[in-house]
């Protein structure tokens, strides 16, 4: 397994019928279980996190229809559009909503729904 581990009790991810909920994937690299510093790199790291969690569940990104995107300040937005459009080429319905925190102090989370 490659995707950070639950810090609380909770699944990666949840398999109903042919759809895959992923919970939110915040930047914390699965190695070391600590943050990335920028918000970045923390992008970067909860795109890779996606990235393991579809191998895990055996369903290719390209099959991710709907993802939501938390960020703790919206000026942060064309930073994380910029990687994010790297790895969501198929660019898939989303949303994105400024909240006021993230889990541990995170500034960038992302959760997704997939199709198989």
């Amino acid at each position: 397994m490659k995707y950070p581990t639950a810090l609380w009790p909770y699944s990666p991810f949840v398999k109903v019928w042919n759809f895959i909920y992923f919970s939110g994937q915040i930047g914390l690299c699965p190695d070391t279980m600590k943050l990335e510093a920028t918000v970045e790199s923390q992008t970067k790291q909860v795109c890779e996190n996606i990235l393991w969690v579809c191998e895990a569940t055996w369903v290719e990104i390209d099959n991710i229809f709907k993802t939501t995107i938390f960020l703790t300040q919206m000026w942060d937005f064309a930073k994380v559009n910029e990687i994010y459009g790297k790895y969501f080429l198929h660019k898939p319905a989303r949303s994105c909503v400024a909240v006021k925190e993230l889990p541990v102090w995170a500034q960038v989370e992302i959760e997704c729904i997939a199709y198989k």
